[in-house]
Order: structure tokens, then sequence, then C-alpha cells
């Protein structure tokens, strides 16, 4: 029901873009499903206290008529359920009665900064950019009248779920129509999924130190409530240099009424860190792979390099060692890399990995299947760490996961939910949680190495190199028959071969070409 939903909301949303690019439209669509979304949790508590003020068997009942019209103007019982306020003229029904008008995007901007002047939260998070979107005449009206549509139901939790939803099916949607763009925003959901899943994320501060449209929070939020906790037992710190991605992770989280701390402004992450003295419990994180152009001369002797200075050419290990440095003692961090940083050894970077290994902060890593993402063929990897083992001293667990992706589209492999069940679980056993069952090699998947064994490597750490090859299973056809009908299957191939290359040499003699 939901999925022909969204895609129907898609599929129109879509069609009256014309010929909007989608990278610029994409903040006109999310930016009103948010609005929406707001206006919708107010009425629905507006509502509900006032169901309230008038039963007198409630603790809020109020007797008097002009008691209650002042009480429902009250901010505070709308703050204390993570409730935006939202000023009459800024409603989605005023909006919606306007979406005819000439100057409706001249409205939605109004509202937006009305919304903004009485929450504080949102300042600077609301794009205003409607008077002046370049979309014909009438569209943006269509556009209200379209998202008018979503919001099912008066509890404000599913209305949150609804929207929630939408909100990250447009995404992702978004991500793949403007292909390589996309990706620098949105991370394909197995691949946070499986974060998640071995990271386990349900107390204590989560930190993504470059959190794009906010995935990684949504994902540990949904895996928190799947395993009977509560939100409020995490709280989400996040850092976003891109200033349109930095409101989108904001919308993305203040829709599902997680409170975070995205830093007072979109900024650069090695620069300007935003929370330097977090220490987390737990990091989540997808930096962009490679980047070329991330060194500044301030950063020379940085607190961060603790084991090394990273080549100015490429800002994978130092990503790697941001993470580490706001990690508690025994804090763990997830981290999505290209598959070169388990291996480069140019410049710094296989000095950095030894000592990293040498000072046993590697936990886990995981090979992945290629064609995740929507915007690189770049082949990409896991690296679990930890600043404190609590098991497995002197030991790293590899995990060779690249034969088991699934293809959903001509071009896009995912995980599957069973396959990611597969991968947390040897992780939990290996690391010998309770329940887990018993840790064993499996070869061609994963196997624990000891410490000596990588360094016997050159500190190499791709999983391939270690998990070897599954067994197979053997075929009982006597080796003498296989061997015979193998030499049989080439001599044809070789004799076919000898054809064609007699018909090359004739097309190319008619052609006056003899050799």
């Amino acid at each position: 029901m939901l999925d022909d939903i969204k895609k129907t909301l898609w599929a129109t949303a879509d069609k009256l873009r014309a010929n909007m690019d989608a990278a610029e439209y994409k903040h006109l669509v999310l930016g009103l499903i948010f609005v929406k979304y707001i206006s919708d949790t107010f009425a629905a508590r507006r509502a509900e206290l006032a169901r309230r003020f008038a039963d007198p068997a409630d603790d809020y009942h109020l007797d008097a008529a002009e008691l209650i019209a002042e009480e429902l103007e009250d901010r505070d019982y709308y703050r204390e359920v993570n409730v935006f306020w939202v000023p009459e003229s800024a409603r989605w029904e005023a909006l919606r009665a306007a979406a005819k008008q000439r100057d409706i995007g001249r409205r939605i901007d109004d509202a937006l900064t009305l919304i903004e002047i009485e929450n504080p939260k949102l300042k600077g998070i609301l794009d205003k950019r409607y008077a002046r979107a370049q979309l014909p005449d009438g569209k943006l009206g269509e556009l209200v009248d379209l998202v008018s549509t979503i919001g099912f139901g008066a509890e404000p939790d599913k209305a949150r779920d609804v929207l929630g939803q939408v909100y990250e099916y447009f995404l992702g949607q978004f991500a793949s129509a403007e292909g390589k763009k996309g990706g620098q925003f949105y991370t394909p959901a197995s691949i946070v999924k499986t974060l998640v899943a071995v990271l386990a994320p349900h107390h204590g501060k989560v930190y993504d130190p470059c959190c794009g449209s906010g995935g990684m929070f949504v994902q540990s939020e949904k895996f928190i409530e799947a395993h009977g906790g509560k939100l409020g037992d995490v709280s989400i710190y996040g850092q976003e240099s891109n200033p349109t991605t930095w409101r989108l992770a904001a919308m993305n989280l203040a829709i599902r009424g997680i409170d975070f701390n995205l830093g007072r402004e979109p900024a650069d992450t090695f620069t300007r860190n935003q929370h330097p003295d977090l220490r987390a419990d737990f990091i989540l994180a997808n930096p962009p792979f490679n980047v070329s152009d991330w060194w500044h001369g301030s950063l020379e002797g940085d607190p961060r390099w603790e084991f090394g200075t990273p080549p100015q050419g490429n800002a994978n290990y130092a990503w790697l060692q941001h993470m580490l440095h706001h990690l508690k003692p025994g804090g763990r961090a997830g981290i999505v890399l290209a598959n070169g940083s388990m291996s480069s050894s140019q410049n710094s970077e296989g000095d950095i990995r030894r000592a990293m290994v040498d000072a046993d902060v590697v936990e886990v890593m995981i090979a992945l299947p290629g064609q995740l993402f929507f915007n690189t063929q770049i082949p990409a990897c896991l690296w679990f760490l930890t600043r404190q083992k609590s098991a497995r001293r002197g030991e790293v667990l590899f995990i060779d996961a690249r034969k088991l992706g699934r293809m959903i589209s001509r071009v896009q492999a995912e995980l599957t939910d069973e396959v990611i069940e597969r991968i947390a679980g040897t992780v939990a056993a290996w690391r010998g949680q309770p329940g887990a069952g018993e840790y064993a090699d499996a070869p061609g998947y994963c196997r624990s190495v000891r410490l000596a064994e990588i360094g016997e490597h050159g500190h190499v750490l791709t999983p391939g190199r270690y998990v070897g090859a599954e067994e197979v299973e053997d075929d009982d056809e006597a080796f003498a028959e296989k061997m015979q009908k193998l030499t049989e299957k080439l001599g044809e191939q070789m004799a076919k071969g000898a054809e064609l290359d007699a018909l090359i040499r004739q097309k190319l003699g008619g052609l006056g070409y003899e050799f």
C-alpha cells in the first residue's frame, strides 16, 4: 500500500518538474513535504490538547472555554513532545487554499520565514527559494496539491512514519535521477543497514562527521526501535560541509522527531570541526572516496594524526584517524571507504595502516560487492575500528562479501536483509556476544587472523587475501573422463579458431592486404 503511494507520488512529482534540473527541484519537493509534516503534527497535537482540555477525567482538564483558547496557544505544550510551533498563516491549510494564486511561491517563502522565527532550532535550515523557482506557471500550485495528498490519519506517529518514509524514498529517487552528484548526499540503504547491524548503536552518542542527508541516523533509529529501545537513548551529532545537504539532513531528522546537533553551520570537518570535544560511543560514516583537495596548512601537526600525517593528495587516512580520535575508549566506528584504502602504500598510507594494525585498533574488515552505489563503480569496503577491544585482542576478522550482492536493476546491486543478518551474526559470534553462537572460520567467506600474519602480508587488509577460496564440492566425475572432455572441447575451439584465422586472411587478401 505505502509502496504504491510512494511510487505514485514520485511519478506525479517527477512529471511536474518539466525541464527543471533534479538537483534544484529536490529542494522544492522535500521542503514542501517537510512543511506539510510539521503542519500535520502541529494540527494533530493541537486537536489532542483540545480534546484533553475538554475532558473532565483528564489531568489537563480546563473549565472555561477562554482558558482553553489561551492554553492552546502555549508553545510549551508542543515543545514537550518535540512538535514545532506553526503560526496560523504558515499552516498547510493556508498554503493549500492559496495554491492557485500567482504569488504562491512568495507565500511559501513567507511561511518558512515565520516558522524559522518561531522555532530557533530550524534557523537557516529551511530553504526559501520558492518565489524564484524556475517552474512553469501553475506547476508549483500543482505540487502543493500533490503534497496535500500525503498525511494519512491524525495519529502523529503514523503521519511521522509515512512522511519519513516518503521523504527517504524521494531522497533515494533523486540520488538516482541526479546520478553522480546524487551519491554525495545519499548512501544506499543496504550499506547503511550493514554498518548499523554490525555496530548495533543502541545507546549513548552517535556521530557521523560527513552525514549527508542523515541516512545513518535514520537507520540507527530504526535499529533501536526494532530492538525494543527508545529513541531518547541516543543523542545524535553530525557534520556536513554542503549547505543544501546539511539542510536536507536537518529536515530528515526533524521529520522523525529525532533530536540532533549538526553543528552551528555547514563546514569542512577537517578545518572547522564542529564537535572538537566529542567522544562518541558509535561513529558511522560514508566519507567521499579518495578526496584529493582536502589538505590545509593549519592541519600540520593536528592531534588527530596519532598514527601519522595523512598524504595531502588523499583524505582516506585522514577520515580514519579523525574517527578514531572522536571515539570513546570502548566506542566503535564503522566507515565505508574505497577498496584502495586496504592495500595502498602510496606516500604515508602504508605506514599509517601498519601503525593502526599494530596498535590493534582495526577490528573487522569487510569487502563489499561492486555496483552498490548510484554514483561510482569504485569497489568499496567497510572498516570497523575500536580504541579498546573487549574480545579477540590481537586479531582482525576478515569477511569477503563480494559475491553476496543481488542485482536490483541493470546498474545497481544491494545486500539483502538475509545477507546483512548473516554478516552481523558472524561478527557478533566472533566477538563472543551472548546468544550469538559459536564462531568458526568459513573458507571463502570469513577468517579470524592474528596480527603477526597480517604483518607477514605487509599489513594489507584485503579480506580476499586471508579468507581463501570456498571449498568446492567434488562432482565425482573421474579425472580421466573429465580431462578427455576438456581436451575434446579445447580441440574443437582451436579448430574453430583456425577457421576464423583463414577467413580473416582471405578477407584481408581480397582488400589487397596480404600477410
